[in-house]
C-alpha cells in the first residue's frame, strides 16, 4: 500500500525529505506557507541588485547530488556550481588580512602574515580531519541521535577521540599560537550560530568541510538551489501547496492523523514530518503542555539569529572578496555577549558578502551589493528589543566597516534592506527568530538536537536545523534523507 506522506514546510530539509520519500515510492505532499519554496534559502531582488537573503555559501555539493542520483539525473544539469578562491577572506582592527585557501603552500603564505607557524595550521587541519571523520561516519551519515544509537556504532572505546573535555577553543588553541588564527577557525563555529568557547571541541571537524571538499557558489546567486530542486521535485511528482500554512497537527491515540491549514481544510496523512522546527511545532501546532514544551526549550535552546543587512552600490570595493570577516578586537567577548548575556555585542565579527565580486549579474556594472550578517541573541520574549534598537545596532555596523576600510559606505548606499530577529521569525516560524534551529553547547546539549522521531508520536518525524544533525544547507539536506530512511525502517517493522 502506497502511504500518504504530509510535509510541513518547503526548506531544504523538507525538500529533501520529500523528494528522498517519493523516491521510495510515497505519495508525497508539501505544504509551505510562504509565496516560494526554500525556506531561509530565499532571495531578494531590487533596482538590478540580486541578495541571497538566507545561506550564501555552498559546501559538500555531494549531498545535494545524492538527491538527483537516485532519480538517475546529475546535479550539474539543474545546479550549476563553482569553486572560490580565496574560500574568505578575514579583516583585522590592526589592518592584516588574510585569506583562506586549500592549497597547502597558498595557505601556508597566509598563516605567515598572522605571525602563525604554518607546521601549526596543518597539524590542526589534521586534528579536524580526524573529527570530521569520526563524525561522519556515524553522526552525519547513519544519522545517530540517541546515546544508545552512539554506543552501539561507536563502542565506548571510540569516545576519547572526540575530544569531549575541551570546547572548541580549547580544541582550537592546541594547535595555533596566534589570537588571530584562532579567531579565523573558531569562527567556523558560524556554520551552527553558536559560541565557540561554548561548543565541544569536535565542532572543529568543521574545517574540514572546506579545505576537503571546497567552498562554492551557485551562478546567479544561491537561490539557484531552491530552483534546481523545484524542478526536480515536478519531474519526480513532489506536489507542492504554496500559501498554504499549517496551522494545526490532529492527533489520536500517540499517532498524528494529518494537518489543518489556515483555510479551515483537514489533510488526512499517514505519516507527517515538520520542517517547522521542535518546538514551535510542538507548542504551537499540537498544543503540548507547557511542561513538556518546558524541558524542550530547556535543553534545546536556539541558536543565534542575525542582523540581515542587504547595501546595494553605487561603487566596488576592491580589497573585498567573494566571502569576508571583519572580527571584533575581542572576539571572546563577542561571544560572551551573545550567548551569554543575550545583548548585541558592542564589536561583532561581522560577515559580509560580496557576490559581485565573482557573479557580475547580481548587480550593476561598477556596482557591488553587500548582505552584511553580524550575529546577534535570540528574540527574548520577555525583554523584547524594538526595530529600532536593532536599526541602531545597524548604524554601529556600518560605522566599523567604514573604520576597516570600506570608506564611505553610507554615501555609496543607494539601496537598503534590513532584517532582523523579528522578521525572521515572521518569515520561518524559527523558534525566537534563530537562524540556525538548536545551540552547539557543550553543557546543555553536548551539541546534539532533538531527535528525527518524535518521542510522543510514533508516526510524526522532524527534519532541519532542530534536529540532529543540526543546522547548515548540507546538514539539513542530510537529515532529510536520513529521515526518509527512518521513515522507510519504521513503515517496514
Amino acid at each position: 500500500m502506497i502511504k500518504n506522506v504530509i510535509v510541513i514546510g518547503a526548506g531544504l530539509g523538507g525538500i529533501s525529505t520529500a523528494i528522498s520519500l517519493r523516491q521510495e515510492g510515497y505519495d508525497v505532499t508539501i505544504h509551505e506557507k510562504n509565496p516560494q519554496i526554500g525556506g531561509k534559502l530565499n532571495v531578494l531582488k531590487e533596482r538590478g541588485y540580486t541578495f541571497d537573503l538566507g545561506p550564501s555559501i555552498l559546501t559538500l555539493p555531494h549531498i545535494f547530488e545524492r538527491l538527483f542520483e537516485r532519480s538517475g539525473k546529475k546535479l550539474s544539469d539543474y545546479i550549476p556550481i563553482r569553486t572560490l578562491r580565496p574560500h574568505w577572506r578575514n579583516f583585522f582592527e590592526d589592518g592584516t588580512i588574510v585569506d583562506l585557501d586549500p592549497d597547502p603552500a597558498v595557505m601556508a603564505a597566509e598563516a605567515r602574515k598572522a605571525g602563525e607557524d604554518p607546521v601549526n595550521v596543518q597539524r590542526f587541519l589534521d586534528y579536524s580531519a580526524r573529527l570530521y571523520d569520526l563524525c561522519n561516519a556515524g553522526y552525519f551519515e547513519q544519522g545517530l541521535d540517541t546515546s544508545e544509537d552512539f554506543r552501539n556504532f561507536y563502542g565506548l572505546a571510540k569516545f576519547p577521540q572526540f575530544d569531549l573535555f575541551r570546547s572548541m577553543h580549547g580544541g582550537t588553541k592546541r594547535f595555533l599560537k596566534t589570537q588571530k588564527m584562532q579567531d579565523i577557525f573558531d569562527y567556523f563555529i558560524k556554520y551552527v550560530g553558536s559560541s565557540a568557547y561554548r561548543a565541544p571541541a569536535f565542532m572543529n571537524c568543521l574545517p574540514t568541510i572546506q579545505f576537503r571538499y571546497d567552498l562554492w557558489y551557485v551562478d546567479g546567486g544561491l537561490y539557484g538551489i531552491g530552483l534546481g530542486l523545484r524542478r526536480l521535485m515536478e519531474e519526480i511528482g513532489v506536489t507542492v501547496h504554496l500559501n498554504s500554512e499549517t496551522t494545526g497537527i490532529r492527533n489520536e491515540n500517540g499517532k498524528v492523523t494529518g494537518i489543518t491549514t489556515k483555510d479551515g481544510a483537514f489533510h488526512a496523512a499517514d505519516i507527517v514530518v515538520s520542517n517547522m522546527e521542535v518546538i514551535p511545532a510542538y507548542r504551537e501546532l499540537l498544543k503540548e503542555d507547557a511542561t513538556f514544551v518546558g524541558k524542550l526549550e530547556k535543553k534545546y535552546e536556539p541558536a543565534c539569529s542575525g542582523l540581515v543587512l542587504d547595501l546595494g552600490l553605487d561603487c566596488k570595493y576592491p580589497q573585498l572578496a567573494h566571502h569576508n570577516f571583519f572580527f571584533s578586537g575581542h572576539q571572546r567577548e563577542h561571544f560572551r555577549t551573545v550567548f551569554q548575556k543575550h545583548q548585541l555585542p558592542p564589536d561583532p565579527t561581522i560577515y559580509l558578502v560580496a557576490a559581485s565580486k565573482t557573479d557580475p549579474t547580481v548587480a550593476p556594472p561598477g556596482c557591488d551589493c553587500l548582505k552584511i550578517l553580524p550575529h546577534i541573541p535570540y528574540i527574548n520574549d520577555e525583554h523584547p528589543l524594538t526595530r529600532d534598537d536593532y536599526l541602531a545596532f545597524k548604524e554601529r555596523i556600518v560605522d566599523k566597516l567604514e573604520r576597516m576600510g570600506l570608506k564611505d559606505l553610507r554615501k555609496h548606499t543607494v539601496y537598503e534592506h534590513v532584517w532582523t530577529p523579528l522578521d525572521i521569525r515572521a518569515n520561518y516560524y524559527s523558534n525566537k527568530g534563530s537562524i540556525y534551529g538548536v545551540v552547539s553547547d557543550r553543557w546543555k546539549n553536548l551539541a546534539f538536537k532533538a531527535p528525527k522521531q518524535s518521542t510522543k508520536y510514533e508516526n510524526l518525524f522532524f527534519v532541519g536545523g532542530s534536529v540532529n544533525p543540526g543546522g547548515g544547507m548540507p546538514m539539513v539536506v542530510l537529515c532529510g534523507q536520513n529521515v526518509a530512511k527512518k521513515v522507510v525502517a519504521w513503515d517496514r517493522r
